[in-house]
């Protein structure tokens, strides 16, 4: 790992004796601050530190990667007249070799508007009259869509699981389209992934950035 920039102690010397602040603030000298307490704060710092560079490379790396890419693409457009991608912003570039290539995709963020709740309404109406018919697991796919999260925000997950499921009746299929009419792109987002590859012939294993994923 390359070294970490500077990172603070928590120390400052007043009067020539050394203190450190704690939770709310107030200074504590630290000859009266237990050692394990010490050796815990030392840890975090420097496991800290090094996340916070990493974070920064991360976000250089980001900003080289656009700037490399539309550098590209500039040069397509002036020497060829051409573009890479489709339609939506997606595109991949792939080394001579390929065994390397990177992928720039574009994912729309979904909201929905006031038909959902029409939708709601017309798919209870169905549970309640299927009653004992209606299986558990749709009922379990309604409730699961509708329960909203931390953020107040549906499970749009379990919402697009109720437009795969095939129930013929008439309501249900109103309220399908409901759910459909209910959806709006409010935004979207610019993902890039790396793959590489021994052989042409090998399946592609990401490169993997994140720590969670390590």
């Amino acid at each position: 790992m390359t070294e970490h920039s500077t990172i603070p102690t928590g120390r400052q010397t007043i009067n020539g004796a050394e203190y450190m602040a704690d939770t709310k603030g107030a200074l504590v000298p630290v000859s009266l601050i237990k050692p394990e307490n010490l050796l815990e704060d030392e840890v975090v710092r420097k496991i800290a530190g090094y996340a916070s560079d990493l974070s920064a490379q991360v976000a250089r790396f980001k900003a080289h990667t656009f700037d490399d890419l539309g550098g590209f693409e500039a040069l397509l457009q002036q020497e060829y007249h051409v573009t890479k991608g489709g339609a939506k912003g997606n595109k991949t570039f792939m080394s001579f070799d390929g065994l390397m290539k990177v992928q720039v995709s574009v994912a729309d963020r979904i909201d929905f508007g006031p038909q959902l709740q029409i939708a709601k309404d017309l798919m209870d109406e169905c549970l309640n009259e299927w009653a004992a018919d209606a299986r558990d697991e749709i009922r379990t796919i309604v409730t699961r869509a509708f329960n909203t999260d931390k953020e107040g925000q549906i499970n749009r997950t379990e919402i697009f699981m109720l437009l795969r499921l095939d129930i013929k009746d008439d309501r249900w299929q109103r309220a399908m389209t409901a759910i459909r009419d209910a959806m709006r792109v409010v935004g979207s987002k610019t993902y890039v992934r790396c793959y590489q590859r021994a052989t042409p012939e090998a399946a592609w294993e990401a490169i993997t950035i994140d720590l969670a994923k390590a």
